[in-house]
């Protein structure tokens, strides 16, 4: 079975999300940081943040990156995990270094083997088919093949939705080129929402609601 959680911020519903998941069965977690390498030097306490809240809801955590990898070392790393996340950050970065290092088509064969995949902000984004021309940054350059997602799921995330952090991002720029954007659906997604997906099949919970 098909199973995904896409999340804007792990952190906020992790406690809610792995009420879907047997942890005793099914607790061994990677966590990929690949997208927050450009933020290096930053403030990163929100990647932490996410990371403790997997901790606390029951995961083993082990970090990683796919950047510099290829696939047959990332087919070997990964094998033993039940679950993988992607860790928010730099979508387009993101996108780079799954189409150098293999994982674009890999991912995919992981999540049909029954590996779940749990995403937050750019690991919900990269997910869909398509990541959105508003995303990318004035000045950034990335070594692109296309702006194909892994397909997991057949529309975009928005995510942040109403946070105060992304509200100048969404209201100069992204708002306008995203009503433009129609070749893909999307879906806007709260910080206290989550889309868990089944097959073919996928609901958005809203946390607030069940508190």
């Amino acid at each position: 079975m098909k199973q995904l959680f896409l999340t804007s911020s792990v952190h906020a519903v992790a406690h809610d999300l792995v009420k879907h998941i047997d942890t005793s069965v099914q607790n061994n977690l990677v966590f990929i940081t690949t997208a927050a390498e450009p933020e290096a030097g930053t403030d990163l306490t929100w990647l932490e943040n996410d990371r403790q809240a997997l901790v606390d809801a029951g995961f083993t955590v082990t970090d990683y990156t796919i950047t510099e990898k290829t696939r047959a070392q990332l087919e070997t790393d990964l094998a033993p995990y039940d679950c993988i996340y992607m860790s928010g950050g730099n979508t387009f970065y993101l996108l780079e270094q799954a189409q150098k290092s293999g994982y674009v088509t890999l991912i995919t064969e992981l999540v049909a083997e029954g590996k779940t995949y749990i995403g937050t902000s750019a690991g919900s984004i990269i997910a869909g088919n398509r990541c959105p021309d508003y995303l990318l940054e004035e000045n950034e350059i990335y070594e692109l093949e296309n702006q194909n997602g892994f397909g997991l799921v057949n529309f975009t995330i928005l995510p942040h939705w109403g946070s105060r952090a992304f509200k100048e991002k969404y209201l100069s720029n992204r708002l306008e080129i995203a009503y433009q954007y129609d070749q893909v659906p999307l879906i806007i997604l709260t910080d206290r929402q989550y889309i868990h997906v089944q097959d073919d099949h996928f609901q958005i919970i809203d946390t607030t609601a069940r508190e």
